[in-house]
């Protein structure tokens, strides 16, 4: 199933997006051992440290230069989280000194700027490396214990470490990627000021995206992700490239599910050259609304995101001598199939939310929505809005095997 993916999950994420800035900042963490005659200089890698910081979430190895079979320097690269709640990442990278089979070292966190004592003792056990000792993270230490290590080549971990944030400048349509979601890469530096530049915006900013992740603390770039009504979107990205120390705009990943996309020709909707928001509302309620044999209640624009939220009611069936009516609220997004495309657009249906309400003559009875212990319902069975939506737009929808329109 191909799906518009946001992530304010979880995302996450080809080897060619690979930043430059992150694999040329680990080839530089440590310093290369002198060759002599006769010897080999080799980088090793141990990426599987276990919970090295008891129970932070962690990201984390070390590297190792070996000449002639014997290690001549290390360091060690931790990205973890600031508490066990928190989305939000420190990291320290410790140049350690060899004394014998004992490895020391000392620096600072990146962004709190605490001291980092590392002390490691190094194991060799059953072909395995085995890792025992302390670190300690402003005064707080934490006991190491991480057995059963086996290394890896530069290539081999360099391909572990492929992280792809999602940004596309120039999508050559929006099946893969969302109209509205405009991805700025920024160096982090310039990261808090293009924040605050956009309170004079009309967008909203994807929360999951400003917090610091170990990418961007490993290649110094942060992407922020906003969502922003599409016929705003390219020139929005365009003003944002201009600003203080972004490397890139384009389109991110979405949250609709292109299985419930509808292409169509605009040439029926528009109206003084512009595309006509009531007559679609209408026509998306009405199709609503008679694949549901419900009847439409309100539709709403979202200005700032160029979503419709609509809603449509009708009889409950739960227990029909009470008269109850269910209420059914979607949203849609509506927007350009290609950039700067205006002959053909898309409608992307969310998924309904179901509610139950009483709204007969005077009191009223109130229900909770779930019962204690029961899992949370889900509204099944609404594709025909969606075929409904498509035969009232005489429209196409996406074949997700072909990956093309029907």
């Amino acid at each position: 199933m191909r799906k518009l993916k946001f992530g304010f999950a979880a995302a996450l994420l080809g080897a060619a997006l690979f930043s430059h800035a992150y694999a040329q900042s680990v080839k530089d963490s440590a310093k290369a051992a002198p060759k002599t005659a006769g010897d080999s200089t080799e980088t090793r890698y141990f990426a599987a440290l276990g919970d090295i910081l008891g129970d932070l979430p962690v990201e984390a190895f070390i590297k190792e230069t070996r000449q002639g079979g014997k290690v001549t320097s290390a360091l060690i690269d931790v990205c973890y989280s600031v508490n066990q709640s928190s989305d939000r990442k420190d990291r320290f990278v410790v140049e350690l000194k060899s004394e014998g089979d004992k490895f020391v070292g000392n620096g600072q966190t990146l962004e709190s700027k605490a001291p980092v004592t590392v002390n490691l003792l190094r194991k060799v056990a059953n072909k395995a490396i085995a890792f025992e000792g302390k670190i300690i993270i402003g005064g707080v230490a934490s006991l190491i214990s991480s057995p059963d290590n086996t290394d890896v080549g530069e290539k081999e971990f360099m391909q572990t470490q492929v992280v792809d944030d999602d940004l596309v400048e120039a999508p050559k349509d929006f099946t893969q990627v969302s109209p509205q979601s405009v991805g700025i890469r920024v160096k982090r530096e310039g990261f808090t000021d293009l924040v605050k530049s956009l309170k004079s915006e009309n967008v909203q900013i994807a929360l999951d995206s400003i917090a610091t992740d170990c990418n961007a603390l490993r290649t110094g770039q942060q992407v922020l992700r906003l969502l922003v009504e599409p016929a705003r979107a390219a020139a929005l990205a365009e003003k944002l490239k201009m600003a203080s120390g972004v490397v890139a705009t384009g389109w991110t990943n979405g949250t609709y599910d292109m299985e419930r996309a509808v292409r169509f020709a605009t040439g029926d909707w528009n109206s003084g050259g512009k595309f006509d928001k009531d007559k679609f509302a209408a026509a998306l309620s009405s199709a609503a609304a008679r694949a549901m044999s419900a009847k439409p209640a309100l539709s709403k624009w979202n200005e700032t995101t160029g979503e419709i939220t609509l809603s449509i009611k009708r009889p409950s069936q739960l227990a029909p001598t009470l008269e109850l009516i269910e209420t059914l609220e979607m949203k849609a997004l509506v927007g350009p199939e290609k950039p700067g495309a205006n002959d053909r657009m898309i409608v992307w249906i969310g998924v309904p939310s179901s509610k139950t309400t009483d709204e007969s003559s005077g009191a009223h009875l109130q229900f909770a929505e779930n019962s204690v212990g029961e899992e949370e319902s889900t509204f099944i069975d609404d594709d025909s809005i969606v075929k409904a939506l498509a035969t009232e737009l005489k429209g196409q929808r996406w074949d997700t095997d072909k990956g093309s329109w029907k």
